[in-house]
C-alpha cells in the first residue's frame, strides 16, 4: 500500500496567542523545533521529541502537531499497531491506529485537541484507512484535569466522535481489564469489507463468551 501524506495547516487564537496546527510533519523539522517540557504524559518531552522524529521517518507515521511559533504545545501520532498489542497480530494494510495525543495543560480546554484531529483528517488519503484507537484510564490525566475516569472517559469520546470514530465492543484483555477502557475506530470510506472482517477476528478471540 502507497502511505501518501499531504501537509495541511491553520492558524488557531487561543488565550496564549496564535498557534499553528499541522501536518503530516516530516521527521526533519520536527527535529528542529522545540518541544514544550510540559509535554511529559508518556515520557519526558526530549525522549518523546526523539520517538515522535522516528514515528515520523515510517512510511505510513503521521504526526500533526499544534506549535507557538517553533514550540511544540501538543501532538496527535498515527502509525501501525504495537507488534506486542492484538491488534498487530494481523498485519492489515490500511489499518493505523492513533497512539497517543497530547496538549500541555495550560492549552486544554480552549479546542485546539479538536482542531488536532481536525487537520488529521483534512488529507483524503485518510478515507484509505481503519484507524484505531484504544483508551486506557491509566493513561489518561485525572489529577491534572479534576475528572474521575467516568467523565474522562465521555470527554474523549465526544473528542472522537468530532472526526466520526466509534465505540467497538472488543475481548482484548487489556480493554476489558476495567469498564472505563475502550475501542474506538473510524472506519475510511474507502475502506472495504474484508478490512472490517479482519478487524472484527481483532475484535473477538473468544466468541464462545458471547
Amino acid at each position: 500500500m502507497k502511505h501518501t501524506k499531504t501537509f495541511y495547516s491553520i492558524e488557531m487564537e487561543t488565550r496564549h496567542g496564535l498557534v499553528t496546527i499541522e501536518g503530516p510533519v516530516p521527521s526533519q523539522l520536527l527535529e528542529e523545533y522545540t518541544f514544550h517540557e510540559d509535554l511529559i504524559s508518556f515520557r519526558p518531552s526530549k525522549q518523546q521529541q526523539k520517538a515522535l522524529v522516528e514515528i515520523a521517518k515510517l512510511e505510513e507515521g503521521r504526526i500533526i502537531i499544534i506549535r507557538k511559533d517553533e514550540t511544540v504545545v501538543g501532538y496527535v501520532t498515527y502509525l501501525y499497531p504495537d507488534p506486542l498489542e492484538r491488534w498487530a497480530e494481523d498485519q492489515i494494510e490500511n489499518m493505523i491506529e492513533l497512539g497517543a495525543i497530547e496538549v500541555i495543560p495550560s492549552y486544554r480546554g480552549c479546542g485546539v485537541g479538536k482542531k488536532l484531529l481536525l487537520v488529521s483528517f483534512m488529507d483524503d488519503a485518510m478515507e484509505d484507512y481503519l484507524v484505531i484507537t484504544t483508551e486506557y484510564y491509566w493513561h489518561w490525566d485525572l489529577k491534572g484535569t479534576g475528572l474521575n475516569v467516568w467523565d474522562y472517559r465521555k470527554m474523549m469520546e465526544r473528542l472522537m466522535k468530532n472526526v466520526d470514530f466509534a465505540y467497538y465492543a472488543t475481548d482484548d484483555p487489556e480493554i476489558t481489564s476495567h469498564p472505563a477502557n475502550c475501542l474506538m475506530a473510524r472506519v475510511g470510506k474507502r475502506v472495504n469489507n474484508d478490512t472490517m472482517e479482519r478487524f472484527d477476528r481483532l475484535r473477538f478471540k473468544n466468541r464462545f463468551m458471547y
